[in-house]
């Protein structure tokens, strides 16, 4: 599919955020470390870009030596050493968005076909199980109420069924079936 950068990184974004934070699917798919890396590079490294550059300006100024004043010279030191300063901070800030593209890219491509049968029967296995829980809850609970959880899930569930599944559904699928239970 042709999308945008911009749509790229936003359909990263949602990847990361939809793939659910449960260690055990570590032994089932290999996207959960790829998705954990991207997610801490997206959370730190802004903060590491701008720690890299005042600490490259700070240590050319000379002002750790001791030097009583921040006079001339060490302006003069900061500013020589301002273009590598940045040129390092910008590269630490371009891996976050390096990130959500490559996970972009791998939201949007279509799953192997054994991934997708084991996603088509994952996605028969969480109808049947939501119809139970739903049959469970209205004998527990009131009525308009159960009902009305077990039409979301249900409807959210429905919208999953594709023909040709993408990891982004995949991802949606494992966030419904963890999704805690309200």
């Amino acid at each position: 599919m042709n999308i945008s950068a911009v749509q790229l990184i936003q359909l990263g974004q949602k990847y990361l955020q939809l793939w659910p934070d449960k260690a055990e699917l570590a032994n089932y798919f290999a996207d959960y470390r790829a998705v954990q890396s991207a997610r801490f590079v997206c959370r730190y490294f802004p903060a590491l870009a701008l720690f890299t550059v005042l600490m490259q300006l700070y240590f050319s100024s000379g002002l750790f030596l001791g030097q009583e004043s921040f006079g001339q010279s060490a302006i003069d030191n900061a500013l020589a050493a301002l273009p590598q300063a940045l040129f390092y901070g910008l590269f630490l800030l371009s891996l976050p968005v390096q990130a959500l593209v490559i996970s972009g890219v791998k939201a949007d491509k279509l799953l192997p076909p054994s991934l997708a049968s084991w996603y088509r029967s994952g996605l028969e296995t969480a109808k049947k199980q939501q119809a139970q829980n739903s049959v469970r809850e209205s004998s527990f609970q009131g009525k308009s109420q159960s009902k009305k959880a077990s039409t979301i899930n249900l409807h959210e569930i429905n919208n999953l069924a594709v023909n040709k599944p993408r990891y982004i559904d995949l991802a949606q699928l494992l966030q419904l079936t963890f999704s805690p239970r309200s």
